[in-house]
């Protein structure tokens, strides 16, 4: 558990000082799944049970677009009048909503 969390540290640490510089790269750092592979990788280690490893990877897949619109009031916060911190508010809130809205409508966990 340390050494994923010094992971998860490391990666923050590397990808805010990339992205000072090269916005791009660092965006392109971030869309790697750096975390999710550390988690499978351990989950398999753990366990050595497929079947844990594609539930997560299952539930993992419809989450992660759901999370998105945490980005959409960022992306366009100039545009819209925004300072930083109401504009992170605002992409923590509908990325809330979204995934929310799938917790309480969508198919149960083990369906």
């Amino acid at each position: 558990m340390i050494l994923r969390a010094i992971i998860a540290g490391l990666v923050v640490a590397v990808v805010s000082q990339i992205a000072d510089r090269f916005p791009r790269l660092g965006a392109l750092l971030l869309t790697l799944p750096i975390v999710s592979i550390v988690a499978f990788v351990s989950v398999w280690w753990k366990d050595h049970e497929l079947s844990t490893i594609s539930k997560l990877a299952r539930e993992t897949l419809i989450l992660v677009p759901l999370g998105l619109p945490f980005f959409v009031p960022l992306a366009f916060s100039e545009r819209l009048g925004l300072g930083f911190w109401g504009a992170f508010v605002l992409g923590v809130v509908l990325a809330s909503a979204a995934i929310g809205i799938w917790f309480a409508f969508g198919p149960k966990a083990g369906s």
